[in-house]
């Protein structure tokens, strides 16, 4: 998958990421690389995936090999052919196949920009358990939101990567609250200038506080939506909880060796002002698009007393990321040929599993088909609703 649909913006909280980086010993850099010749090209990516690459413990990629098998082959290209250049293309796509970090993604030089190596986007096309992208929220603002409560904007200044942030609100029934939007960047447009997104928010974070009588449910619905900025999940999850909620613990890289690790910490759900804890059943709608922050709040929704996850497992890029001057690990560029966009540190589920590479698997598994969803109904979102009498 392109890197702008997996992109992790992220404004650092202390919840999450409880340690800074530290000086390291010194030693040579990936950036600092000449980059003159495709060995020191190798040699720059493989030894910075060694300090960066935050999966270690739990990868079956047999890095070693790698280095075995593919040092004397980039020996022998030319950095200056093109031809050898696209070849590495094919090399890098081979020797990163199976990482589990399901956000890692390649990008190179210009001479080679129309490449892209992005594993898991490529493991799961291969597999055929990729379809269409569908805008759930729409249709059902048209067909299951009351007509009188649906409330709908975009946000057009705070656009991020390229893309204008869109959110819609309402009621069901009169007494559930539904949310859908398309990205994670709403912090930002509820703290910005008037914007369409902000007035959505503002409606749905005061029904959170001052509930009507016979307030049944909320539905979070994430479907869809790639993920984004990482403080979200405090400024959403935050307005539902009255404590700290703890969903899991993080950890990262402390030094260059691959399992340097610093301890796993909590990461912490952070109740916003005025919050009261929502004590009815809350459902995130997840599906194969779901992702990075999407998870993460369907993770934290999972968290809650009455939470439960309905449709699809979930992409499976769980690790947060932040620019590697921030972490230990993380993205970099290896001696100006090729950039590398990975995750910056590890997130363990508050069930003591960690999902990266595998997607977080909903409580009630309703696969989508398009046959229903046109002619019947979105069964998803019926199945949360079920849940919720």
């Amino acid at each position: 998958m392109k890197a702008k649909y997996l992109l992790l913006f992220v404004v650092l909280t202390a919840s999450f990421f409880p340690s800074c980086r530290k000086d390291l010993k010194n030693v040579e850099t990936p950036e600092n690389y000449i980059g003159g010749t495709f060995d020191e090209v190798f040699e720059a990516f493989w030894n910075g995936m060694n300090a960066n690459y935050v999966f270690w413990s739990i990868e079956t990629t047999d890095w070693d090999n790698m280095y075995k098998t593919y040092k004397p082959i980039f020996a022998k290209l030319d950095i200056n052919k093109t031809a050898d250049a696209q070849k590495s293309v094919q090399y890098f796509r081979a020797m990163t196949a199976g990482l589990k970090d399901s956000h890692y993604d390649l990008s190179f030089v210009s001479q080679i920009s129309d490449s892209n190596v992005s594993p898991a986007y490529t493991r799961k096309l291969n597999a055929g358990i990729l379809r269409k992208r569908y805008v759930f929220y729409s249709y059902d603002a048209s067909y299951y939101l009351d007509s009188a409560s649906v409330l709908s904007g975009h946000d057009e200044v705070n656009a991020s990567n390229g893309d204008t942030t869109e959110a819609i609100t309402g009621t069901i029934g009169g007494n559930i609250l539904y949310l859908g939007f398309n990205k994670f960047n709403l912090k930002t447009a509820y703290q910005s200038a008037d914007n369409g997104v902000k007035s959505v928010l503002q409606y749905f974070i005061n029904y959170l506080h001052n509930p009507p009588a016979g307030f049944k449910g909320v539905i979070i619905d994430v479907r869809g939506n790639p993920g984004g900025d990482i403080s979200d999940l405090n400024f959403l999850m935050g307005n539902m909880v009255s404590d700290k909620l703890v969903i899991g613990a993080t950890r990262n890289k402390n030094g260059n060796g691959r399992l340097d690790y610093t301890p796993w910490a909590d990461a912490l759900v952070t109740p916003q002002a005025d919050a009261k804890a929502v004590t009815v059943p809350v459902v995130a709608l997840t599906d194969i698009w779901s992702t990075s922050m999407s998870e993460l709040t369907a993770m934290a929704i999972h968290a809650l007393p009455k939470g439960h996850t309905v449709g699809e497992k979930t992409w499976g890029a769980n690790g947060p990321l932040t620019s590697n001057e921030i972490l230990n690990g993380g993205q970099f560029s290896a001696a100006g040929f090729l950039s590398v966009y990975t995750s910056s540190a590890m997130f363990r589920y508050k069930d003591g599993k960690i999902y990266e590479g595998e997607g977080f698997p909903p409580d009630y598994d309703v696969p989508f088909n398009i046959a229903d969803f046109q002619n019947t109904g979105d069964l998803q979102l019926e199945k949360a609703l079920s849940l919720m009498k």
